[in-house]
């Protein structure tokens, strides 16, 4: 039994938390008459994993452009972070590092990674893995108007650094993407001038 829960620590270790956005405890508020919903599909290329998702939020560009560059105070919106800062600016390109608190079930684990993240204003978010624990990561996050708010489309492709965490990884991958864009939502929800205030928590 010490052997499977070493293999657990070893695989949630290496997943690919804040590299996928990375982007997660959540707090109050509705958009579009209920909770902000996203729709999130993983799917496998060989050793990568592909992941697509789509969140869709009543507020304006501004708003939600604000929300996910805000790397300074993502502690703030995404409760397994415990440290995230911007640690070099050159013009658009910046290099985030984010350390945190991996938890799954009842298994809890730190993790530490660095991005280089560009940014085209109020469109396009690029991000790439610098260090962490991935071999690879590459994502785009798109920010599209609609009549209603925005959408955001996020697309990413990551190599865990174990054949056992690529195996093992895709429910957890899913729901800490899901879990990371309903945060974001209700973050921008929360920011939106003439917003009614989330109750106290």
């Amino acid at each position: 039994m010490s052997e499977i829960v070493q293999d657990c620590a070893n695989l949630l270790r290496r997943l690919p938390l804040a590299a996928l956005f990375c982007l997660l405890a959540l707090s109050g508020g509705a958009a579009l008459g209920g909770e902000p919903v996203a729709t999130v599909t993983i799917a496998q290329n060989g050793e990568a994993f592909i992941v697509d998702a789509t969140v869709d939020v009543p507020v304006r560009l501004t708003t939600a452009w604000d929300v996910l560059i805000d790397f300074d105070h993502m502690t703030s919106i995404l409760g397994n972070l415990t440290s995230s800062k911007v640690v070099s600016r050159d013009g658009n390109t910046w290099i985030v590092r984010q350390e945190g608190v991996a938890r799954y079930g009842l298994l809890s684990f730190s993790f530490v990674s660095e991005r280089e993240i560009r940014l085209e204003p109020t469109t396009r978010i690029l991000a790439k893995s610098l260090s962490g624990p991935v071999k690879r990561m590459e994502s785009e996050a798109r920010i599209i108007s609609r009549d209603q708010g925005v959408q955001i489309r996020y697309h990413a492709e990551s190599v865990p650094d174990s054949v056992l965490a690529r195996m093992f990884g895709a429910p957890f991958v899913r729901h800490e993407v899901r879990e990371q864009f309903l945060a974001m939502a209700r973050e921008m929800i929360r920011r939106e001038p003439g917003a009614e205030p989330s109750p106290a928590r």
